[in-house]
C-alpha cells in the first residue's frame, strides 16, 4: 500500500507539461478523451465476461454519467468498465504514455462487440488542461478493495485504498481558477458539457447520462400563475449507434435525410446519397450526401471542403480535407474507420497508406454513384450538374489534366440538335459516318450560339454542335484534347474541313483570282489579323473571325478579364463571305477608292469582333466610321 506521493516516471514533469501545454490544440478535448477512456474500459469488462461465458451482463446497464458541481466547480465522469487495481494506476496512471487500451489491443482479438480506442497512454492527462487537481475511484471487477489516484500536476501522485462498492472508475475533475485568456466556468454549464459530448462522443455505444436541469411551470393548473420551477431529468444525451454502420436495407429515406438536414444544418434534403461499408485493404464506413445547392461560399477561396473523420465512432476532425478531391468538393458527408493512424493528440491525422487508400477508394465510390444517377434519374443528376457541373469541368483542368478520364463521363454540354444536356458519349453515339471530330461553339446563351456565323454551316450540314456557355468550357476540353479517340474542335478554327473536293477546287480558284484584293485587306488591318481569306463556312453572314492557334478568340477574351493580365493575342483570321453583297461592294471599293475600301475592310474587322462579344479598340473611330459610309 502507497501513502506518500509517488512521481510519475518518464521524465514526467516535463512529460507532462508538453501533454497539458502542447499536444492538444483545444481544450474542449478533455472531456472526448475522458470519456473515450471510460468507453474502452467498458468494452474490457464486455469483452472480459464473454470470455468467462457470462450472459448476465446488460450492456445497457454499463452507462457512463457525466455530474457537474459548480460549487466544487468540479466535472464527476463515472463508468461501470472493468475498472483499476493498484498495480493498474501506478502502470497507467503512473506512467505518461503508458496505454492499458494499446496493450488490449495488441494482446485480444477484437470483434465487432468490442472496439477499443485509446492507444497512446496520454488522453487521461488531457484532464488537467482544466483540472488543477484529478481524483480517480477505481474498483477492478476482479476485486474487492477500490482504490483513489490523486494528482495536482506535474509533482506526482498519492494511490491509497478507499471504499468503492461499485465496480468501475470515478474521475473528479477540479477545475482550475478563470483567467483573463481562459474561462474554465464554461465547463460546468450543462448545455456546453452536452454539447462537447454530442460533439465528440455522440457514437460512443455505450449510453452517456446526465442530469439536466429544466424549468416547468410551477402551478400547471393555474394558466395565469406563470412561476416556474426547476426539476431534473437523468437523460441519455449521446446517439450511441451511428447511422452508417447499420445496413443499407435497414435504413430508409427519411431517415438519411432527417440525419443530414440535423447534422449539416440543412434546410432541403439531399439530391443523393452515398453510403459505404468497405473492407479490404481500405476498411471504413463511408456516409457521403450531395446537396440540392451550394453553400454561399463554395465559388469562393474561402471555402474549406472535408468530409468529417471519425475513428471508432469519435470524432477527430470535423474537415478532413485529404479526403475529398477538389473535383467532389461538393460533397458533405462522414468517414469513420478503425485503422487510421492517428497522431497522439487523435486532433490530427497522419498522412499515411491507409489515409490514401480511403482516399483513392471513396473517389471512385463517388464517380460510380453519379454515373449510376445519371443512367438512372437523368432530371435529378441534371439538377446536380447545374449546382456542380462548373467544378466537375474544373476539375478536368486542373492539374494539368491528371484527372480528366475520371471526369469526363460525368461532364455535360447543351446540344444544338437535342436542345437539352448531352454527354460526350451520347454525343459520338449520335456521330455522322466518317465524323472524326467532336465540334463546339462557346456563346452566353443557346439563342446567342444559334446566330453565330460559323455555326450555320454545322447546321445546314446536319452536324451536332455542343454549346460551352461558361469560362471554364473550353479551357477543360482544350486540357481534355479528346473524348474516345474524337477530338475536340471548335467551329471557330480556322482549319474546319467541311467541304467536298468539288467545293474545295472552287474556293482556291476563287481565293486565287481574288489573292490581291485579300492581300490588300490583310495590309490594311495592320497587323491586327493574320490573314483575310474568303470563307467557306458563312452562308448568310457577311464576316467572321476564327482562330489559327492553341488560344481561341473565347479563350482571349476569358484571360483579358483577369486584372492585370497580359494575354498574347490569338493568331486572328478575317473570312468575308465571297456570296454576300458587301464583298461585292469591298471590290467595287478596292477598283475605285483604296481609302473606302480600307475604312470598309476595317468597318467589317470591327463587326466581326463585336459578333464575338469582344471589345474594339475604338468605338469611336468606328462610330465615325459607320456614319461616314453611310452618308456617302
Amino acid at each position: 500500500m502507497t501513502t506518500a506521493k509517488t512521481e510519475f516516471k518518464a521524465e514526467s514533469k516535463r512529460l507532462l507539461d508538453l501533454m497539458i501545454n502542447s499536444i492538444y490544440t483545444h481544450k474542449e478535448i478533455f472531456l472526448r478523451e475522458i470519456i473515450s477512456n471510460a468507453s474502452d474500459a467498458t468494452d474490457k469488462r464486455y469483452y472480459n465476461a464473454m470470455q468467462r461465458g457470462e450472459t448476465g451482463l446488460n450492456r445497457d446497464e454499463l452507462t457512463i454519467d457525466i455530474g457537474i458541481d459548480k460549487e466544487g466547480r468540479r466535472i464527476v465522469v463515472a463508468d461501470h468498465g472493468c475498472g483499476m487495481t493498484e498495480e493498474d494506476l501506478h502502470n497507467n496512471l503512473g506512467t505518461i504514455a503508458k496505454s492499458g487500451s494499446l496493450d488490449f489491443k495488441t494482446n485480444q482479438e477484437q470483434t465487432d462487440e468490442i472496439d477499443i480506442i485509446g492507444q497512446f497512454g496520454v488522453g487521461f492527462y488531457s484532464a488537467f488542461m482544466v483540472a488543477k487537481k484529478v481524483t480517480v475511484y477505481t474498483r477492478n471487477e476482479a476485486s474487492d478493495t477500490g482504490y483513489m489516484w490523486e494528482s495536482d500536476g506535474a509533482d506526482g501522485y498519492t494511490v491509497l485504498p478507499c471504499d468503492k462498492e461499485m465496480i468501475g472508475t470515478e474521475i473528479i475533475m477540479e477545475l482550475k481558477e478563470n483567467t483573463e485568456d481562459e474561462d474554465y466556468d464554461q465547463y460546468l454549464d450543462q448545455y456546453k458539457l452536452r454539447k462537447l459530448v454530442k460533439k465528440y462522443s455522440d457514437y460512443i455505444r455505450y449510453p452517456i447520462r446526465m442530469t439536466m436541469e429544466h424549468k416547468r411551470p410551477a402551478h400547471p393548473e393555474d394558466p395565469e400563475n406563470f412561476e416556474l420551477e426547476t426539476y431534473v431529468d437523468l437523460e441519455v444525451v449521446n446517439s450511441m449507434t451511428p447511422l452508417w454502420k447499420k445496413m443499407p436495407a435497414q435504413i430508409t429515406e427519411e431517415e438519411y435525410n432527417n440525419f443530414y438536414m440535423e447534422k449539416y444544418y440543412d434546410y432541403e434534403a439531399p439530391l443523393t446519397t452515398i453510403h459505404s461499408n468497405t473492407e479490404g485493404s481500405a476498411t471504413y464506413n463511408a456516409l457521403l450526401f450531395v446537396p440540392q445547392h451550394a453553400s454561399n461560399d463554395f465559388y469562393t477561396k474561402n471555402f474549406e471542403k472535408g468530409l468529417q473523420l471519425y475513428a471508432s465512432g469519435v470524432l477527430i476532425m470535423d474537415k478532413c480535407g485529404d479526403l475529398l478531391p477538389d473535383h467532389f468538393a461538393f460533397v458533405k458527408g462522414l468517414v469513420d474507420s478503425q485503422d487510421l493512424s492517428l497522431n497522439i493528440s487523435r486532433e490530427m491525422l497522419q498522412h499515411d497508406r491507409q489515409l490514401k487508400l480511403i482516399a483513392t477508394s471513396l473517389e471512385k465510390k463517388i464517380k460510380s454513384e453519379l454515373l449510376k444517377l445519371q443512367r438512372n434519374d437523368r432530371e435529378k443528376y441534371e439538377k446536380l450538374y447545374e449546382t456542380f457541373g462548373l467544378n466537375l469541368k474544373a476539375g478536368c483542368h486542373n492539374d494539368f489534366g491528371a484527372h480528366k478520364e475520371l471526369l469526363q463521363d460525368l461532364i455535360m454540354f447543351y446540344s444544338s440538335t437535342e436542345r437539352k444536356l448531352v454527354t460526350f458519349s451520347e454525343y459520338v453515339e449520335r456521330m455522322k459516318e466518317g465524323q472524326t471530330n467532336i465540334y463546339y461553339a462557346c456563346g452566353r446563351t443557346p439563342e446567342q450560339i444559334d446566330m453565330m456565323p460559323q455555326v450555320e454551316l454545322f447546321t445546314e450540314k446536319g452536324y451536332e454542335v455542343l454549346y460551352l456557355m461558361h469560362d471554364i468550357d473550353e479551357f477543360a476540353l482544350k486540357m481534355m484534347r479528346e473524348y474516345k479517340e474524337k477530338a475536340f474542335k471548335s467551329v471557330a478554327d480556322s482549319d474546319i474541313d467541311l467541304e467536298s473536293a468539288e467545293e474545295k477546287e472552287e474556293s482556291a480558284k476563287r481565293a486565287e483570282a481574288n489573292k490581291s484584293l485579300l492581300d490588300f485587306c490583310t495590309q490594311a488591318l495592320n497587323g491586327k489579323v493574320k490573314e483575310v481569306k474568303l470563307s467557306t463556312r458563312l452562308k448568310s453572314h457577311p464576316v467572321c473571325i476564327s482562330s489559327d492557334g492553341p488560344l481561341s478568340l473565347e479563350m482571349e477574351r476569358v484571360l483579358s478579364a483577369v486584372p492585370n493580365s497580359n494575354v498574347p493575342k490569338m493568331g486572328r483570321i478575317l473570312e468575308i463571305n465571297a456570296n454576300h453583297e458587301i464583298f461585292n461592294t469591298l471590290t467595287a471599293m478596292h477598283i475605285a477608292d483604296e481609302a473606302k475600301a480600307s475604312s470598309l475592310i476595317s468597318i467589317l474587322y470591327n463587326q466581326a469582333l463585336l459578333i464575338e462579344g469582344m471589345p474594339i479598340e475604338d468605338p469611336v473611330a468606328y462610330s465615325n466610321a459607320v456614319c461616314n459610309l453611310l452618308s456617302k
